[in-house]
């Protein structure tokens, strides 16, 4: 079915689509054993030290974002602004699954760690496409899930492997054969939980979010051990006390959001104990501050989506940028973007650490974050304290009109602005590049109570079939918070974007199309049509002194972009 007419009679929210509740099918649940036809002879082990100096090492890919500041940048030079054009498939990898990739494969000493929707992880060689072995993961009975069954990615620390899964478990793998070292249930799926994010390894811990935000959940960041599985930390990003807030009336770029804060406080007087299904998963990785010795994530938006009458307050800490202490777990400091969101604009691209200019043109250590808005903004590191954003890169209308029965119409709609989108940052132009969509929507506004752990959005928001839809990637000083340059594109964009010091930005669009651009003016310099949406997210390694770029070639279940089974494997000509 055509895209548009897809999302307009089943998309009734985009965050239905895929939404499953039962058991997956047989042929993605069967066997657990690492299988393949031929055998990883080489042992694999990564340490901290490798993991903490990732971002200076042009070999490996050892985090789904590159290193803990999360800034998507390759150090390599060997393609380039020069050559790029020259750049040619090496090889095509081919899963046994057909559905929607999002996965950031990870590189270790010549040998890739992909996954793909419904939990199935292979190690290859990451030169030839040669299967080392290939592990599914035994499906519970229960899975209920938004967005498509999608997986992006593992981590890996010592031997081991670790990948979260559909039934809302972690499971740590021999990085050598797949064998099961350990599983364990990080929450119940029966009540809305399930993992689609790649975890983070740092210093012994498995750090992990969750997904949910749509069915009812109480969403956290969890720590568990990475040589046994047991639990050691618990962040909720929904406070039992204090959800409440501080009644903000304006948003993070001071828009009134026309909010009845009298009729909230009134209903919160009747009922204060919803903080149990108030939402606030956490979808894409955490930065880490070795440092500090602190994390910093986003959270996602609250339960039900549209409907703010059952959950009146600002709903801390959804729609926040998050700073816990890495080794208690302890909250630091919070900036929350919406309050009591009642349109999905939720915050979800994962933050990433950089040097920024504070109000005083000083240089200070920041973290900045792409938003649905379509705003980057920019944060002290230290304080959380919001130094700027950027100018819109997306266009706003009607911000921020209250949905209605009839429906609202409002830019940007629910999928963004920047979505889970990955951005990458070139620090040496002191340049963010961020994925978005333009879909314009209508909001929908229905009383809705708690359903028991299945979908529960409060009413829709629905795509305007006779609009035009498409994406935008954005070049975006943080320095200044001036759009530097743009780059539309036919289809809206979803994925990742990957900077490199060869002064190219790599990204994918949902008709296949796979791009490099010239990182300071946006010029398009080469491109290959990988058969299916190129929605996953792009990674650059070397092997044997020869760099290599690797996007998978799967499509995306959410915007429902053309499926595929590929790893596509770029390089220069021998």
């Amino acid at each position: 079915m055509h895209r548009n007419k897809w999302i307009k009679l089943v998309l009734a929210s985009s965050l239905a689509v895929g939404a499953w509740v039962g058991t997956a099918s047989a042929q993605e649940i069967t066997g657990q054993k690492g299988t393949g036809a031929s055998t990883l002879s080489k042992g694999i082990s990564v340490s901290q030290g490798q993991l903490n100096g990732a971002a200076k090492q042009g070999d490996n890919w050892l985090h789904t974002h590159g290193n803990y500041d999360q800034t998507r940048f390759y150090p390599g030079k060997q393609i380039n602004t020069g050559n790029v054009k020259n750049l040619r498939p090496k090889f095509t990898f081919q899963t046994e699954v057909l559905e929607s990739m999002e996965t950031a494969p990870i590189v270790v000493d010549g040998v890739m760690y992909m996954t793909t929707s419904f939990n199935h992880i292979y190690a290859l060689d990451a030169v030839t496409g040669k299967e080392f072995w290939h592990y599914k993961h035994k499906m519970g009975p229960i899975t209920t899930f938004c967005c498509g069954p999608n997986n992006r990615g593992v981590a890996i620390e010592g031997g081991r492997v670790f990948m979260g899964t559909l039934d809302a478990r972690l499971v740590a793998l021999d990085a050598k054969t797949g064998k099961v070292e350990w599983d364990v249930e990080i929450a119940d799926p029966e009540k809305g939980y399930s993992e689609t994010m790649a975890p983070t390894v740092v210093d012994g811990k498995v750090l992990i979010g969750t997904n949910g935000g749509e069915y009812g959940i109480r969403g956290f960041v969890k720590a568990f051990d990475v040589e046994t599985g047991y639990l050691i930390w618990t962040f909720y990003t929904i406070p039992e006390k204090g959800h409440e807030g501080v009644w903000a009336e304006n948003d993070a770029t001071g828009r009134n959001m026309h909010r009845d804060i009298a009729a909230e406080k009134a209903q919160l007087a009747r009922d204060s104990n919803f903080y149990q299904t108030l939402g606030g998963g956490v979808w894409m990785n955490p930065a880490v501050d070795l440092k500090s010795r602190t994390i910093f994530f986003v959270v996602g938006n609250p339960s039900p989506d549209l409907y703010g009458a059952e959950r009146p307050g600002d709903n801390l800490y959804t729609d926040s940028l998050v700073a816990v202490d890495l080794d208690t777990g302890h909250y630091r400091w919070h900036y929350q973007y919406i309050a009591h969101d009642v349109w999905d604009l939720d915050a979800v691209s994962p933050p990433i650490l950089v040097d920024v200019k504070d109000k005083s043109g000083k240089t200070i250590p920041g973290v900045i974050h792409g938003g649905k808005t379509g705003h980057v903004y920019v944060h002290n590191r230290e304080t959380g304290e919001l130094i700027r954003f950027s100018d819109a890169m997306i266009p706003q209308e009607n911000m921020w009109v209250l949905p209605t029965a009839a429906g609202a119409r409002m830019l940007p709609g629910a999928n963004g602005g920047v979505e889970w989108s990955p951005m990458a940052v070139n620090p040496e132009l002191n340049m963010a590049y961020a994925l978005n969509l333009h879909q314009p929507m209508t909001y929908h506004v229905e009383a809705s109570k708690y359903p028991g752990g299945k979908l529960w959005l409060g009413g829709a928001f629905k795509v305007i079939g006779d609009e035009k839809q498409w994406g935008r990637l954005a070049a975006v000083n943080y320095n200044t918070g001036k759009m530097e340059w743009k780059f539309d594109t036919a289809e809206p964009l979803i994925g990742g974007a990957l900077a490199t010091a060869g002064g190219l930005v790599f990204y994918g669009e949902g008709n296949g199309l796979f791009r490099a651009l010239d990182a300071k003016s946006g010029k398009l310099l080469w491109e290959h049509n990988c058969g299916a949406g190129a929605n996953a997210m792009p990674v650059s390694y070397a092997v044997g002194g020869k760099q290599y770029v690797a996007m998978g070639c799967g499509g995306n279940n959410q915007l429902d972009f053309k499926r595929g089974n590929s790893m596509v494997v770029y390089g220069l000509p021998d």
